[in-house]
């Protein structure tokens, strides 16, 4: 999150307001991390690699990795084969996770969608990080609607003429780490579960309870925008909106599942 609003109240480590600076400073820490995790990790991968010609691969991507990272670029805006993705996927790196720039606004900029530093920000991003989504959002203003009745948070929001970005970071959040969400129905409550995108139907059953992983027999699937559209379970399975799907079938975000096993009690 970067701010982009001037206020007598908050003040910045670095004196003036400068957005594009602090992006700078966030990114550089972040190279910096990075470097110091590879580094350790590279002095006892040297010291194999001088005997086991098997760890040389690995020694090489990681003075690669060393190189990009002191000229100042990031882990995720390079293509990697195969193999390195694989020694890529044991360091964690900071600088190759995928990146949201969150643009904390005043009420009074983000009502009126214009501030100086809008343009200077995408065009860093362009340069900088390729592809990374931007959220210009009011902290302010979402903490003011927040508390408020959903008739009276919408009732500010049209007469305001604008959005809450909430549900935007989240789903923003959601999509960069490849999750979905499903949803269980009971008498008791209604509940959505994150599971990894390409989920197969069993192993959304086993993120509720592994045994119902092991003991899937079959999933009855209907979407939530079927549902509110159409008003209810009698009428989506009047229209065919309702499914019988098996241990092949691929979960989709918003579905609502009722899940078939034979796990005991």
């Amino acid at each position: 999150m970067v701010r982009v609003f001037a206020d007598p109240d908050i003040v910045h480590t670095e004196g003036e307001l400068d957005a594009v600076r602090d992006l700078n400073i966030i990114a550089n820490e972040l190279r910096l991390k990075d470097l110091d995790i590879i580094k350790k990790k590279r002095i006892p991968l040297a010291r194999q690699a001088n005997t086991d010609p098997l760890k040389r691969p690995e020694l090489a991507f990681m003075d690669k990795a060393i190189q990009l990272l002191e000229d100042g670029k990031d882990i995720r805006n390079v293509d990697w084969n195969a193999k390195e993705v694989e020694f890529l996927q044991e360091l964690l790196m900071l600088t190759a996770k995928p990146v949201t720039i969150i643009i904390n606004m005043s009420e009074k900029d983000f009502l009126r969608q214009a501030n100086k530093w809008l343009k200077p920000i995408f065009a860093w991003a362009a340069e900088h990080s390729p592809g990374s989504k931007i959220i210009p959002v009011s902290v302010a203003m979402e903490q003011t609607i927040f508390p408020m009745s959903h008739d009276e948070r919408e009732a500010f929001l049209t007469e305001n003429k604008t959005k809450s970005k909430l549900s935007q970071i989240i789903q923003s959040g959601f999509e960069s780490i490849h999750l979905v969400n499903f949803f269980t129905c009971g008498e008791d409550e209604v509940r959505a579960w994150p599971v990894m995108r390409g989920s197969t139907a069993p192993q959304a059953a086993g993120v509720i309870h592994s045994d119902f992983e092991k003991c899937f027999i079959k999933a009855e699937v209907m979407k939530f925008a079927d549902l509110k559209e159409l008003g209810s379970e009698v009428a989506a399975k009047a229209a065919g909106k309702y499914r019988m799907q098996g241990k092949t079938y691929i979960v989709e975000d918003g579905d609502i599942l009722f899940i078939k096993h034979n796990a005991k009690k």
